[in-house]
């Protein structure tokens, strides 16, 4: 189980949120369909002719470099910004039809927008005090909703408090909980735990997803940080230039890459050019023998630092390859390897207890070939 922050600070208590964690989805969560989506701003393209599909209650990760459009397509499904091209669909619903309010969305942003003026309980009740009178619940309605959502993010007892007074971690739980105040059918996250420092983010992941898997509302997660992705997401959403590359689990993504970026963007991958002529496949000087035949010329081989291991000895498909550096990484050793010149090094995780040092020659075993033809 993953620990989750108290109610004090920002440090583990190791105790999820109280209640059933099986996960269903939440009553009104809506299964979100974008269909031949588009966005422009005047000749650049962010979202082009998007299809995605997140089922009912599913937390779904967009993933991808600066300028791939996850923020964009966050705010296509707010509302917030109008597409150019396609639609959104909640459940049968054409949600580009609707306004913000009636899209019933909660988005929590990276840098918790809360009003500094009010109160933590005032924050969190805004939404719905800025409801139409006929919608608005009643002033003791509020209270009881504002004082169980406190509760739910661990923040119970701290209502009275300014926002100032709050941990980085602890705004953003009341950011979170300002967005479940008015019940969204759909719950966007932007960014959220973006502005805060590392052991913060740790804490918050496992409590987030202890969290998603409480009120099971459909949502949608952008960040940058493919650990966090892969870490939360039930699936995740791999965007480039506004077209997805690929969407699966995290083991769909990182053990079988759809296309050469996946391959390349996902999981530490040093790209290589290589030749392929029949079952022989040629990294700088040297020679591999391939299991099976792969289209012949020139091609991308993608290697991550698990994919590479020493071998005893020359022969039987090994490399030689040459000790760059030696670095310490938490409980392993990572090496970098020259294995040609003129290739870029590629790494590789050691056991401490294997002792490698600058300048040695050694020889190393691809354990993968992930092969993409250009």
């Amino acid at each position: 189980m993953s620990a989750s922050p108290s109610s004090n600070g920002d440090t583990a208590t190791g105790s999820p949120p109280p209640g059933d964690t099986s996960g269903p989805p939440a009553e009104d969560a809506v299964r979100i369909t974008a269909q031949g989506l588009g966005k422009s701003f005047g000749a650049t393209v962010a979202i082009d002719a998007l299809d995605l599909e997140v089922g009912p209650g599913e937390l779904l990760a967009l993933l991808g470099p600066s300028g791939s459009g996850k923020t964009t397509l966050l705010r296509l499904v707010a509302g917030l910004e109008t597409p150019t091209a396609g639609r959104i669909l909640f459940g049968s619903e054409d949600a580009t039809l609707l306004s913000v309010r009636d899209r019933r969305v909660g988005f929590v942003f990276q840098h918790y927008a809360l009003f500094k003026h009010l109160s933590v309980a005032e924050n969190v009740a805004y939404g719905l005090r800025v409801r139409p009178r006929g919608t608005r619940p009643s002033a003791r309605e509020i209270r009881r909703r504002v004082d169980e959502l406190l509760d739910l993010v661990q923040l119970g007892g701290l209502g009275k408090r300014a926002p100032a007074q709050l941990s980085g971690g602890q705004r953003q739980r009341v950011a979170l909980a300002r967005a479940l105040a008015v019940e969204p059918r759909v719950l966007l996250l932007d960014e959220p735990f973006g502005a805060l420092d590392a052991q913060v983010r740790r804490d918050l992941r496992g409590w987030l997803r202890d969290l998603h898997e409480r009120t099971g509302h459909t949502t949608l997660f952008v960040t940058h940080d493919q650990e966090e992705a892969l870490e939360l997401a039930d699936r995740v959403a791999i965007l480039n230039r506004g077209r997805i590359e690929q969407v699966g689990s995290p083991d769909e993504v990182l053990d079988h890459p759809a296309t050469a970026f996946v391959a390349g963007f996902v999981g530490e991958a040093v790209r290589l050019p290589v030749e392929i002529a029949g079952r022989s496949l040629r990294i700088g000087r040297h020679s591999l023998s391939v299991p099976h035949a792969i289209k012949d010329g020139p091609a991308d081989l993608f290697v991550r630092p698990h994919d590479v291991a020493l071998a005893n000895a020359a022969g039987g498909n090994a490399l030689p390859a040459t000790i760059l550096s030696v670095r310490r990484t938490g409980p392993a050793r990572r090496a970098e390897l020259l294995l040609d010149d003129g290739l870029p090094p590629v790494e590789i995780e050691l056991p401490l207890r294997q002792t490698v040092r600058k300048g040695q020659m050694v020889h190393v075993r691809l354990l993968s070939l992930r092969l993409y033809p250009r």
